[in-house]
């Protein structure tokens, strides 16, 4: 069993006696229970729990259902290392296929290995760098342990910001069934339910054996972005922001003699989402179509059997099958380069009743128009994971050992399922007359329109990853100080992905993305192997060293040391430090993904075509000026791996058996990061990046931006944790105990291309995101009896926004700060009932002009739109 290290036995005694979430969490021994060894986080060698201290944060299953949190996502984002998490809202709009991701340090979710007790687990297809944190059953784990310096010597080349291990329950007996619903105060949106069953049989000391099964089923539905008044409008003028969209329904035209406008632009430009331009247009404001949260469900199954082969040996079996889905909407399909000639009976001041505009007098028109009538654009994502683990581990002459085969397979599809529309049969309705692009359809129109609905599966993707670990471990020798302790291990895994393309129906509707991408797919053999040794060089002083050599058959091999070194001065104080390298290859992904095509997040003038907000001679200013552009992403084959280096310092102190404070410094550096340059950089520089822009062969019309993954330079970040445990006095009133865990980055600098210039991130929204400067998690909880409470807080600082408008209209994200409270109550017979506030003020997420996402108004990667949100858990023991 994998537990967190201690640093003394008084700290053992201290946390075994109610001190449940924390840096050094360990499992306590009683006075006349047999003393084992275990094997830790982050080492492969099996010793006393108190021998070892790493930085490691620990969450108790039991700790995060009190604060309400219902998925993976949220119990990482609780975690203060923890800079962001991709979740479902990222999904809207964004291809993302609701995957949800965790990115230890700010660098990156494809740096964060995450584990299930141990194991890797395999990536989602989609990204090809992440694990797809919706996989985990949160019922069936015990707890979660996070090891917050680098650990590439011993788990491989991508836990460079560090290592999640989501470990299970070793055992369960009897049956157990939990029901919990979260409902948001402001409405039924949003709102989430979530049933899970769990049940085991027979005693593994007593029987020799246990089998059980746990099931979680959640689901939540959606909430539209203008279901809140911070999420309605992308529409700003008192912050300096617009960021409607140029193609609207009714459509806006430019004609071949150079007149632009629009034959409702008079009238008001009256419609939902419609405001009027200066330049005499009609734009629309997407953020009244578009999703907060998608519509979501997840299910989950892990079964588990163990059997007793011996007194020293146990093998089992592990099975983990996951379904999510992800319904999402956005705003109704943008078409432009429709033409329309004179002949249409909707040709403005034509016989269909079309407003005539100055200016036209029967000139071909080019339009832009957004396909009101087809509806919303609806997408369906699905995420299958398949994954079968045999290991076995025990004793043998004296080595511990550990083996185990793991197959996992992974499936994404994405899907048409509304509102996307064949663009060549829609310009060609426009061109013939049937179709009305100002106004109401007709009975043809309308059939017309419906008869061009694209449905289906567009995308598909497959991850396969076959693999066999094991290792070994012993004591060699007695030194003065202690035993030497020492491991060897290795690895193999084959990993195969395919992305394919539904050619024919994706063709049919460019803003899906997929338009022109083509089938891709790779494969690779890795192998690894590694060793770990543990010398107490004195009685309170011990040396590890670890190494490790990985070696991929396509991009080749690299060796990666780590060395730690563990000083306890005293029975209250110690001090910890390591130094390792790291080694991340690109990805299957990264180097064979396929090449995507679709609309910014933001509207920007076309720095060729309208500079600055002025349109050139003969360029098409609906087109050119203030509009979403097109841009190409996918992967890279010429993309080198990155490299890295870690050094960690940290000392704990225990000034009484009650408390605990600890501070652990962090410095990290990587070079050669892979990555893709922020559309908002490309666009603000393109004297550096007009490489990336492709336009016609007659420059009028801008193809795409060429943003495809590269070697983009150097990331630095340093900064310290902090955490604090105090379980005060006991009292009549009842036992509490206060938790705290903070992280100050101090710096965080990266270059947009090697030997450019660093950009510091930390208080900064810089190109894509911003690192904040201090985060943190606190909370206290009291006990008495059957009763228990928990409150707690959240806390980010503000930074400096994006900021991409007039200088008048700078602006700073102020910080975000939330509350919640629950109570619980044990007191009937095999029953547990909590009742809960999430965001027990209704904090509503501060303003930011960020543009990286779809939504608008606030940053869903960060804050909750949901606001106050009241739940209740009931759970029964058979």
């Amino acid at each position: 069993m994998m537990i967190e290290r201690a640093i003394s036995r008084s700290l053992r005694a201290l946390f075994a006696g109610g001190l449940a979430v924390g840096m050094h969490a360990a499992s306590a021994q009683t006075d006349d229970a047999p003393i084992q060894r275990v094997e830790v986080t982050g080492s492969s060698i099996k010793r006393l729990a108190s021998e070892t201290a790493l930085p490691i944060t620990s969450i108790k299953a039991a700790d995060f259902e009190k604060q309400g949190l219902t998925t993976a996502a949220e119990v990482m984002n609780t975690l203060s290392m923890n800079q962001s998490v991709t979740g479902s809202s990222q999904s809207v709009g964004s291809g993302t296929g609701g995957i949800a991701t965790a990115d230890l340090r700010g660098l990156g979710s494809n740096k964060t290995l995450v584990l299930l007790n141990g194991r890797r687990l395999a990536n989602h297809p989609f990204n090809g760098s992440s694990v797809d944190l919706n996989i985990i059953p949160l019922s069936a784990l015990e707890r979660v342990e996070v090891l917050r310096d680098g650990a590439s010597a011993i788990y491989g080349t991508d836990a460079i910001g560090g290592v999640i291990n989501f470990i299970t329950k070793r055992s369960v007996t009897g049956v157990t069934v939990s029901a919990e619903r979260f409902q948001p105060q402001a409405s039924g949106a949003g709102a989430e339910s979530r049933l899970n069953l769990s049940g085991g049989y027979g005693d593994l000391d007593k029987d020799g054996w246990n089998v059980f099964g746990v099931i979680d089923l959640h689901q939540q539905t959606a909430l539209d972005a203008a279901a809140r008044d911070f999420s309605s409008t992308s529409v700003r003028p008192d912050r300096g922001v617009n960021g409607s969209s140029g193609t609207s329904q009714p459509a806006n035209f430019y004609s071949a003699n150079g007149v632009t406008g629009n034959p409702y632009y008079s009238g008001g430009c009256v419609g939902k989402g419609l405001i009027q331009s200066s330049t005499g247009t009609c734009r629309t404001d997407t953020s009244t179509y578009i999703q907060a949260i998608p519509k979501t469900k997840q299910e989950s199954f892990l079964g588990k059997a163990t059997f007793k082969l011996n007194q020293d040996d146990i093998a089992t079996i592990e099975y983990l099958h996951s379904r999510s889905t992800n319904s999402s909407a956005i705003a109704p399909s943008p078409l432009t380069g429709i033409t329309m000639t004179a002949a249409s009976p909707y040709y403005p001041g034509g016989s269909a009743g079309v407003p005539a505009v100055a200016g036209l007098n029967g000139e071909d028109l080019t339009l832009n128009w957004r396909t009101v009538a087809a509806g919303k654009r609806e997408g369906y994502d699905t995420s299958i994971s398949d994954r079968l683990v045999v290991a076995s581990e025990g004793l043998v002459a004296g080595w511990d050992y550990n083996v185990g085969l793991t197959y996992a397979v992974n499936k994404a599809s994405s899907a048409f399922a509304g509102g996307y529309t064949n663009d060549s049969l829609m310009k060609a309705g426009v061109l013939n007359g049937i179709l009305n692009p100002f106004g109401e359809q007709s009975a043809a129109g309308a059939a017309y329109i419906d008869a061009a609905q694209l449905r289906g599966e567009y995308l598909a993707a497959k991850m396969t990853s076959v693999g066999i670990d094991g290792k070994v471990s012993r004591e060699l020798f007695q030194l003065p100080a202690g035993a030497v302790g020492f491991a060897v291990g290795s690895e193999f895994r084959h990993d195969k992905a395919t992305y394919s393309v539904n050619r024919e129906l994706a063709s049919q509707a460019s803003s899906s993305g997929y338009a022109d991408a083509q089938d891709q797919a790779g494969q690779r053999n890795i192998a690894a192997l590694y060793s770990e040794l543990s010398v107490p060089l004195a009685k309170p002083l011990e040396l590890s060293i670890a190494a490790r050599y990985d070696h991929y058959n396509d991009v080749g091999g690299s060796f990666n040391p780590k060395v730690g070194l563990r000083w306890e001065a005293s029975k209250q104080v110690l001090f910890r430090t390591s130094y390792n390298t790291g080694f991340r290859a690109p990805t299957l992904y990264d180097l064979h993904g396929p090449a995507t095509s679709t609309f910014t997040s933001n509207a920007y003038n076309d720095p060729v075509l309208c500079p600055g907000g002025t349109v050139a001679a003969g360029a098409n200013p609906n087109v050119a000026c203030n509009q979403q552009q097109t841009i190409r992403s996918g992967g890279n084959a010429n993309l080198k791996p990155e490299k890295s280096k870690t050094f960690a310092l940290g000392v704990v102190f225990e000034p009484l058996n009650a408390v605990s404070v600890s501070f652990d410094y962090f410095n990290i550096k990587i070079k050669d990061s892979i990555g893709t340059v922020a559309e908002s950089t490309i666009f603000d520089n393109y004297e550096k990046y007009k490489d990336y822009f492709v336009y016609s062969t007659d420059g009028k019309t801008l193809q795409y931006v060429n943003a495809v993954l590269d070697n983009l330079g150097e990331v630095k970040t340093s900064g310290i944790d902090t955490s604090l445990r105090w379980k005060l006095p006991r009292t009549a009133a009842g036992d509490f105990v206060f938790q705290f865990d903070g992280t100050w980055v101090h710096s965080y600098q990266y270059q947009n291309e090697t030997g450019g210039e660093f950009v510091e991130n930390v208080g900064v929204y810089g190109d894509n995101a911003p690192v904040f400067r201090w985060k943190h998690n606190a909370s206290i909880s009291w006990k008495r009896g059957p009763w228990s409470a928990t409150f707690a807080n959240k806390y980010l600082s503000g930074y400096e926004d994006q900021n991409n408008v007039a200088a008048q209209y700078e602006h700073r994200v102020k910080a975000y700060s939330t509350y919640s409270l629950s109570t619980s109550y044990s007191g009937i017979r095999n029953t547990d009932l909590t009742v809960g506030i999430k965001n027990l003020l209704d904090t509503a997420p501060p303003y930011t002009n960020q543009g990286t996402t779809f939504q608008s108004g606030y940053d869903p990667r960060f804050t909750d739109p949901l606001g106050r949100t009241f739940y209740v858990k009931a759970t029964y023991k058979f």
